[in-house]
């Protein structure tokens, strides 16, 4: 993910994030029970649907490797916010009708658990290590557009494609000696962005401006970071843009060890 700004449901957000790090610490003491070796770990990512809606899913995968080393994998669908949006501007109304949505996303990571700032093995407690994360992101909406020189349904297709290669921090829990609770804390890296946008008729230079600047600010408000990794100036016309920025990961995960 991208380095976020603070919009008001990613406070929301952080705030639950950071009530959960905080409440899981205190738990542990009264949880803790002799350890088990079970290397298999199978779990499921909360953060995504909190942030892109309930069709952005992902399942992993962490197999240990030794004593205080793991790699992981996870896997799953990636979708776009929903972009619904009412204009009160008397030169261009849009209202979304409808839409298709595909995307993915696959990541995976090598974890080094850090066994002198560890009570208990791997993979319980601090780890560190290298990711990289890939997502793939489309979306077709349909559109009704009202101007002065158009009236009648656009149809908008949109496309992100972001590669990201880091280094991360996290703490996961164990809880029952079955029960885990990961939390990837900080995740930062270099973020490839590809961001593809076209239209399927035929508008004005100036309707089509406006039609991007009402979507730009649309994608701006529902998108965490959007805006700090594209400059709306470039959204302007059908077209790609390619960019290079900082990204940012981190997400929470719930799984099952056996």
């Amino acid at each position: 993910m991208k380095l976020f700004r603070n919009k008001p449901h990613f406070s929301s957000l952080l705030m639950i994030h950071i009530f959960c790090t905080v409440f899981l610490f205190s738990v542990v003491p009264s949880h803790a029970q002799k350890d088990s070796v079970f290397k298999n770990t199978v779990r499921y990512n909360i953060t995504n649907p909190l942030i892109f809606g309930t069709h952005s899913y992902q399942f992993g995968y962490e197999r240990l490797i030794g004593k205080n080393q793991s790699f992981s994998v996870n896997i799953g669908s990636a979708s776009f916010p929903m972009l619904i949006f009412n204009s009160t501007d008397t030169t261009i109304g849009l209202l979304s009708k409808d839409y298709e949505d595909r995307g993915f996303h696959i990541s995976g990571d090598y974890r080094f658990y850090l066994k002198s700032e560890n009570k208990h093995p791997a993979p319980r407690g601090i780890y560190i290590g290298p990711f990289y994360s890939y997502n793939y992101f489309n979306r077709i909406n349909t559109w009704n557009l009202n101007s002065d020189s158009y009236q009648g349904s656009v149809q908008s297709d949109i496309s992100l494609n972001i590669h990201t290669i880091g280094f991360e921090l996290g703490y996961q829990f164990v809880f029952w000696n079955r029960l885990s609770v990961d939390l990837l804390l900080m995740g930062p890296g270099i973020g490839l962005y590809g961001l593809s946008k076209k239209i399927n008729t035929s508008l004005s230079a100036e309707d089509e401006q406006a039609f991007f600047d009402v979507l730009n600010a649309i994608l701006s408000e529902k998108i965490p970071g959007y805006d700090h990794v594209f400059d709306s100036g470039e959204f302007k016309y059908s077209g790609s843009i390619n960019t290079i920025n900082i990204g940012f990961r981190y997400m929470v995960m719930v799984g099952f060890r056996f």
